[in-house]
């Protein structure tokens, strides 16, 4: 427990006892309560650390001070002396002694008021790096001594420690979690002794090349840790922690080495000290972290800033990508309460086919045959699903199968499709400036693609007006055009498509929008992700009309689930199930068929479930529906 005492505005003091980790701030439910209207509902927070206890700020606005100097992100570990003022409140932390028979250290960056207390300052922080280097060097021999295996990626939550089951996320083994802390606090000192000193050589840091930048870094960071050698503890590696520090100060920080790792699809900074990635499909919390909001900002201005993007307190939400085209989200305050917030989704460095879809089990040979049919032949596809199910990647593999002597026009937010034709140009839209004007939407790149002689349009998602140009193109000769959007259904996914283009504010009737829905779009693929993680087309389905005016839909494949079990035997989970033809062939078949394209009936059989012996099926037919309605 922790003994607080507080001196309220009016000079009366108080002392209470809050739990080892404690939340300060104005709501009902914090651990220290400081009634004004000047707190934050969750200002601060202090919390134990084997070398004494740390004080945090939570992004509040007006922020804190201790001992009269505003602190950047946290301040530790505090000594009883040590006075932290949160508006006209002033609190000390009575019990703030680590248990190990150390003395008390300042923080990095506190001043002292003399020779001598500079000296035991410094003398302090050794000790307590020595303190916590012993700790890490004893919890790292516990680990090796124990005959307990460290959890594998992607394993159930009950086969990870207790902590991390009752979270519901896995922790990313093999970081301890002491040794971490003390790579923190050292990786702090030098990031900061690193800015000092670049200041002082009056480096224009603004005029230099990433890689110059790097360069000069490196050598400036080399030289810091060779005047520290004394003090580094032994069981920290100089070349990690050289290149961390490196990482962070120029680069993405703790983000390089998850975006090195090709078995991370997705990165979600929640905060500073909250990393979250998606391993096969699971979600599991790493223990890397930045080294305070600053640094997470850093990182954001760094990937937005070459693509002409900004973010701040009047536009504090962006999208942009990363070179590689990897898919960047990032969130700031006011709007985001506990610190930046970043989301990266990565996509596979090279080159996915239909083959590798159907190596994971996310597609049947079949459904990909019949989809590779429907882009060479030049139907409007719409690939439907929800959020992270996978769309933007299968429309990038149907788009490839787009034959090579065509034009092609991409049109995205942010650019993330990765098409691999010669005659390809890629459209971007543009979001307004800080005055509001220059904004080019993704409807006006859409309306200005149709006077650049495209053979196909890909747009990588349909979410407003553009709906409506999207598909007036698609009924005005330019056919085989591809695009995404979000629905769970297919049957979902034609009323969202009526919903956007209402929002084209035309006025126009239902029964036209359907008309021309029913008229412009041939297939519809939906993709689906599972509680499991992974990810499947679960439905191909064709728009066979009109009919008492509602859209005909007809189904042509399925995948059948059958729950979920282990198949492998290790204690995850994985949805099973198979896929099937639905006895149906789609209309355009004829078409194909009657010039004299050589079409396999076959692959639209049903398909038995598992275990079944097959029986003898009845002659395949081409089915007979309902006229399609063609605009002319």
């Amino acid at each position: 427990m922790l003994d607080i005492e507080i001196i309220n505005n009016d000079g009366t003091p108080r002392i209470i006892e809050v739990p080892d980790e404690a939340i300060i701030g104005k709501a009902a439910d914090t651990d220290v309560r400081l009634e004004s209207w000047r707190v934050a509902k969750e200002h601060a927070r202090l919390y134990r650390t084997p070398a004494g206890v740390i004080v945090q700020d939570l992004g509040s606005y007006i922020g804190l001070t201790v001992n009269g100097e505003r602190i950047d992100s946290q301040f530790g570990p505090l000594a009883p002396s040590d006075v932290i003022s949160i508006a006209s409140f002033k609190l000390r932390v009575l019990n703030s002694m680590p248990e190990a028979p150390l003395v008390q250290a300042a923080a990095p960056g506190s001043r002292s008021n003399s020779a001598k207390a500079r000296n035991r300052q410094a003398t302090d922080e050794l000790e307590n790096s020595r303190y916590l280097a012993e700790q890490a060097a004893k919890a790292a021999m516990a680990a090796q001594a124990a005959p307990q295996a460290a959890p594998a990626a992607g394993t159930n939550a009950a086969a990870a420690p207790a902590a991390a089951a009752a979270t519901g996320f896995a922790l990313v083994p093999g970081v301890d979690p002491r040794r971490k802390e003390l790579e923190f606090e050292w990786r702090k000192r030098i990031h900061a002794k690193l800015l000092d000193t670049m200041d002082l050589r009056r480096h224009d840091v603004s005029s230099m090349t990433d890689d110059q930048l790097r360069t000069e870094s490196a050598t400036v960071i080399r030289g810091i840790m060779k005047d520290m050698e004394a003090d580094l503890p032994r069981e920290l590696d100089r070349e990690v922690l050289s290149r961390q520090v490196l990482d962070e100060a120029v680069g993405l920080g703790p983000l390089e080495e998850l975006l090195a790792d090709p078995t991370v699809s997705e990165i979600m900074v929640n905060r500073h000290d909250e990393i979250y990635i998606e391993r096969s499909g699971r979600l599991m919390r790493h223990p890397l972290t930045f080294t305070g909001d600053r640094a997470v900002l850093g990182v954001i201005e760094r990937i937005v800033a070459p693509l002409g993007r900004r973010i701040d307190e009047s536009s504090p939400m962006v999208d942009a990508r990363l070179k590689d085209g990897s898919r960047v989200n990032a969130i700031i305050a006011p709007l985001a309460l506990k610190g930046p917030a970043l989301t990266i989704r990565k996509f596979a460095a090279r080159r996915l086919t239909s083959q590798d879809l159907v190596d994971f089990g996310a597609i049947s040979p079949d459904m990909a045959a019949f989809l590779q049919i429907c882009v060479e032949s030049r139907k409007n596809i719409i690939v439907s699903g929800g959020t992270g199910s996978g769309k933007t990647t299968l429309l990038n593999i149907l788009s490839n199968f787009i034959p090579p002597g065509e034009r092609i026009i991409t049109v995205e937010d942010a650019a993330e499709l990765k098409l691999h034709h010669e005659h390809l140009i890629s459209l971007e839209s543009r979001p307004a400036n800080a005055e509001g004007k220059g904004g080019v939407p993704i409807r006006d790149l859409v309306k200005n693609t149709l006077r650049m002689r495209p053979d196909r349009i890909v747009v990588g998602e349909c979410r407003g007006a553009e709906a409506l140009d999207m598909l007036q193109a698609m009924n005005t000769g330019h056919e085989g055009s591809l695009t995404t959007l979000h629905a769970n259904t297919p049957r979902d996914g034609l009323a969202r498509l009526e919903t956007m283009v209402l929002m084209a504010g035309m006025d126009l009737p239902l029964t036209a929008i359907r008309e021309q829905i029913a008229s412009a779009v041939d297939v519809v693929v939906q993709q689906t992700r599972f509680a499991c993680g992974s990810r499947k087309v679960t439905n191909i389905t064709e728009l066979t009309g009109m009919e008492s005016g509602k859209v005909q839909l007809q189904e042509l494949f399925k995948f059948v689930s059958q729950g979920y079990g282990d198949p492998d035997g290790q204690g995850v989970k994985r949805v099973q199930g198979y896929y099937t033809g639905c006895d149906m062939v789609p209309n355009f078949y004829e078409e194909l068929r009657a010039v004299g394209n050589d079409l396999d009936m076959g692959i639209f059989k049903p398909t038995l479930p598992p275990g079944y012996e097959d029986v003898e099926r009845r002659e395949w037919r081409p089915r007979t529906g309902v006229d399609r309605r063609r605009s002319s």
